[in-house]
């Protein structure tokens, strides 16, 4: 009997949190996913950013005293435009568009991203591929562009 109560109790916790999780869950991802855009965006042209030199030596043909302030305003602007509802799809275009340029350096700069070819990770190569987690989240968020007003007030 008390086994059963136990197992009541857990079942009835276990669905307030999944109810929760369903309910906020897109949302968290979407303020998450912006916060971490323009957090590290603004890092760049503030001249902070750690990954400053690991762009610059992947884009070496390209001027970093202006690129690396562009490429930052962009992510801020990704960041901005996934938290305002309506600049969501804009959000999304800018973002997939940043992404191929963010796994260059595993092409470019194998010694700087791998210990060993292809599994043993550098920090800065472990930094590049958790993009594949932003590329999700993006998919996810993207995915409710074109949901009903209702489902959008969960958002």
């Amino acid at each position: 009997m008390k086994i059963a109560r136990v197992r009541t109790r857990f079942d009835d916790i276990d669905e307030r949190i999944a109810t929760w999780m369903e309910r906020y869950g897109l949302f968290v991802l979407r303020v998450s996913l912006a916060l971490i855009f323009v957090w590290f965006g603004a890092l760049k042209p503030l001249g902070m950013s750690p990954a400053e030199e690991l762009v610059e030596r992947t884009v070496y043909w390209i001027d970093p005293d202006w690129f690396i302030p562009v490429l930052g305003w962009w992510e801020v602007a990704i960041g901005v435009c996934l938290l305002i509802r309506p600049l969501l799809r804009v959000g999304i275009l800018l973002l997939f568009l940043q992404m191929p340029g963010t796994i260059l350096p595993l092409f470019l700069l194998p010694s700087v991203c791998f210990t060993s070819v292809p599994f043993g990770l550098t920090l800065e190569g472990q930094y590049i591929v958790k993009n594949a987690v932003l590329i999700g989240a993006a998919i996810v968020v993207g995915g409710t562009v074109r949901t009903t007003s209702d489902a959008r007030r969960k958002l």
